[in-house]
């Protein structure tokens, strides 16, 4: 059994699979981490290896004392990939963008695909039908939106995000909500044209926290998967492990 550990800048989530089936998953603080594991540990005896993808506070040294009881792998530029990476600074490319790459390697084999994360930012991964990955784009994501149009105004207020009445807001409030989420939908459904018509053939894949709430607003067919970047983790540890 594997061990998925997957730390944001507040928050983490923590997953255990058992060859390519995720039979646990818990979402916690990021401070919480150690004890949320040690949990796992009482309830899991048959873990023997682990990966951990860090973006946030907790550094490679954090997660020492784990040596003792996992095989761990700590995913960083280093990592052997399964795919050829033809970013042209692979050292500042996010961590968790290559664990969401190296989960379409494995499912969509042979396949163009455009991997969208809506989460805190919005990232787009392109990696081709050659295994091929070039590299994408980052857009700021729904609430970063919301909490920019409070801050760079004297008058706007902080709305929470949600999915508006129509196309035409008849209020303040409203017409934030239409610009900020339909501002994003206009985006994706843009992309997804896009490389569409460069590519031909495309799977699209939404992932990320915003993933439900943006799916069905969406008329461009797409794969949603909330679990997509813990599959992709499981997927390099048992690369780098066989």
């Amino acid at each position: 059994m594997n061990l998925i550990i997957d730390i944001g800048n507040t928050q983490a989530k923590v997953a255990v699979f058992e060859g390519n089936k995720m039979v646990f998953r818990i979402q916690t603080d990021a401070e919480n981490i150690f004890k949320k594991i040690e949990e796992i540990q009482k309830k899991y005896e048959n873990i023997e290896k682990a990966i951990v993808s860090s973006v946030g506070k907790l550094d490679k040294n954090s997660f020492e004392t784990l040596k003792k009881d996992f095989q761990l792998l700590f995913l960083d530029h280093n990592t052997v990939l399964p795919f050829k990476n033809l970013y042209s600074t692979p050292k500042t490319l996010g961590i968790d963008r290559i664990a969401l790459v190296c989960s379409c390697v494995e499912k969509y084999a042979n396949k163009n695909v455009l991997i969208i994360d809506a989460g805190t930012c919005i990232t787009y991964d392109f990696i081709t039908g050659d295994n091929e990955y070039y590299g994408g784009a980052i857009s700021p994501g729904l609430r970063m939106r919301y909490k920019a149009l409070h801050n760079q105004t004297a008058k706007l207020p902080l709305l929470s995000s949600k999915v508006p009445d129509g196309l035409i807001g008849n209020s303040t409030e409203q017409g934030i909500h239409s610009g900020v989420f339909n501002g994003v939908v206009f985006e994706i459904e843009g992309a997804i044209q896009t490389y569409r018509k460069k590519y031909g053939d495309l799977t699209v894949i939404l992932t990320g926290g915003d993933t439900k709430m943006l799916s069905k607003q969406l008329k461009s067919s797409i794969f949603a998967n909330s679990n997509h970047l813990l599959e992709g983790l499981n997927f390099i540890l048992q690369f780098n492990t066989n």
